[in-house]
């Protein structure tokens, strides 16, 4: 059904009325003009006609056979009765059946003394007169020519006025016609003008959801086939777009627009997500300062506590024994060493975390490393009565930065050093996968919780903050390790076992 201001309604009730009016105005014109209009033509008529005869007259051709066809021609193409007179009275030409009445029209036109003339020349007279006995108006044309003889030409204007009311009939019934013939190829040039505009505005709406998948295809709303079509396999976008004329041109310029604003928005969603991320980046880093800063203020906290209470006591002589002093002194140099150790850690840290620490790549033998480690540490392993297992490691060389992997190897061996406990095994093994060495360092003791598997690579993270402190631990070395490892694009994770832990790190052979 259509809307009451739609585009089509509006344009087939425009399409109705000018064509109504236009044969509203055809009829006015006609009743009011045409029945002057044919008498204007005929009276035009009956002068040429007289020209005519009054040239044949003249060339002598008016009484010759030569000259039949021409008058019987005026008077049947005119309707037109003519009787020419020579100048004695007799009958040169006639195509009057009553003679008696031609004869009494001479002498009325001849006599008459306010005659109702409509034109006139030099040697004619053109006269309208009224039949008041039959009602019926008449054309009298009373001329003369140049060898004296009278010409008198008769029409009826009552076939006039019926041609016109018949003409009048015919276009009324010409107009309903057309009107209804109108209505429908209105209807029909309505249609394909909107409903190509009805899709694009369909297109707009689903555009203004964000759905641009919506598509104008040239010539798809011709058919309600097509139409269903597409709306039900929904593949608009396989349709070549051929625009053609200025609505399909519109509708190509529609699925631009919506190809550019979907990129547009692609591109800005995507901008937003970066822009997101980056906030959160920014509000993580604000997070990490913060906790860095708390983190290094407690971890300071302490040893400079201890420092300075051991100092103001040799400095007021609590015990004067050398004994107590060297006790002192021990305590200041070894919480200073591990302010020191600490320091140097997070130095290290900072500069592999912001990409400063250059890793200077080199092929060596990661075995070697591994037993210049493990035989500076075997003295502290065997006072805590640590069993070390190394086995017979083949020979293996691997690509890195040698001083960053003594790093993290030894930071791994410290870490299991301190938190080996039950059978106190320490075991070092070596698994190929692939161009990769996983190096494994396994101790034997308690299994570090799931819930903290990820997190014990953050800084100061402590699984266990009192044993941690009791072996002087700052939780900064598995930082280390990790950010060593990124740097050179390698892996590093911890695993659980049911007797213990088992920190790995990967490494290229190739």
């Amino acid at each position: 059904m259509l809307k009451r201001k739609s585009l089509t309604r509006q344009i087939l009730f425009l399409f109705c009325i000018l064509t109504a009016g236009t044969i509203l105005i055809c009829w006015i014109l006609n009743t009011t003009l045409l029945e002057k209009y044919y008498v204007v033509k005929k009276q035009g008529g009956m002068i040429e006609s007289y020209q005519t005869i009054l040239k044949a007259s003249q060339s002598g051709e008016l009484e010759s056979s030569d000259f039949d066809v021409t008058f019987e021609n005026i008077c049947l193409n005119g309707n037109i009765k003519i009787v020419v007179f020579a100048q004695d009275g007799s009958v040169v030409r006639s195509s009057a059946n009553d003679m008696s009445t031609m004869q009494e029209e001479l002498i009325l036109s001849v006599f008459e003394r306010n005659p109702d003339v409509v034109a006139e020349g030099d040697t004619y007279q053109l006269i309208q007169r009224t039949d008041t006995r039959l009602g019926a108006d008449y054309l009298i044309l009373l001329g003369t020519l140049d060898d004296g003889g009278l010409i008198l030409m008769r029409t009826a204007l009552e076939s006039i006025h019926e041609s016109a009311v018949i003409s009048n009939h015919f276009l009324l019934i010409v107009g309903l016609i057309a009107i209804g013939a109108g209505s429908l190829a209105g209807g029909y040039i309505a249609c394909r003008i909107t409903r190509p505009i009805l899709m694009l505005t369909n297109i707009s709406k689903r555009m203004v959801n964000l759905d641009f998948e919506a598509r104008y295809v040239p010539g798809a709303w011709k058919t309600k086939k097509d139409r269903e079509m597409i709306a039900e396999m929904g593949k608009e976008k396989e349709y070549p777009a051929v625009p053609g004329n200025e609505i399909d041109q519109l509708g190509e310029h529609f699925n631009q627009m919506s190809d550019n604003l979907e990129q547009t928005i692609s591109e800005l969603k995507t901008a937003n997500v970066a822009l997101q991320k980056d906030i959160e980046k920014k509000e993580q880093i604000d997070e990490m300062r913060k906790e860095f800063l708390s983190n290094v203020s407690h971890e300071l906290k302490t040893p400079l506590a201890l420092i300075q209470g051991y100092a103001e006591g040799l400095q007021e002589c609590i015990n004067d024994d050398p004994e107590s002093r060297n006790f002192y002194c021990e305590v200041i140099i070894d919480e200073a060493s591990k302010m020191n150790r600490m320091v140097k850690k997070l130095l290290t840290l900072n500069q592999l975390e912001f990409g400063n620490e250059e890793v200077a790549m080199s092929r060596f033998n990661i075995t070697e490393l591994i037993a210049g480690i493990t035989n500076a540490s075997r003295l502290l392993m065997e006072q805590k009565g640590i069993t070390l297992e190394i086995g017979s490691l083949t020979e293996s060389y691997v690509w890195g930065d040698e001083f960053m992997i003594e790093e993290v190897i030894t930071n791994y061996l410290s870490n299991a050093i301190n938190h080996c406990e039950g059978e106190k095994r320490i075991r070092f093994s070596y698994e190929i996968r692939g161009d990769l060495l996983r190096v494994s360092v396994f101790n034997t003791g308690r299994q570090i919780p799931e819930e903290d598997l990820d997190q014990i690579w953050v800084k100061f993270y402590k699984v266990d903050k009192a044993r941690t402190r009791e072996y002087g631990g700052s939780g900064i070395g598995l930082s280390i390790v990790k950010a060593i490892m990124d740097s050179m694009g390698q892996a590093c994770g911890v695993v659980n076992h049911e007797d213990g832990v088992e920190f790995w790190i990967e490494l290229e052979t190739r």
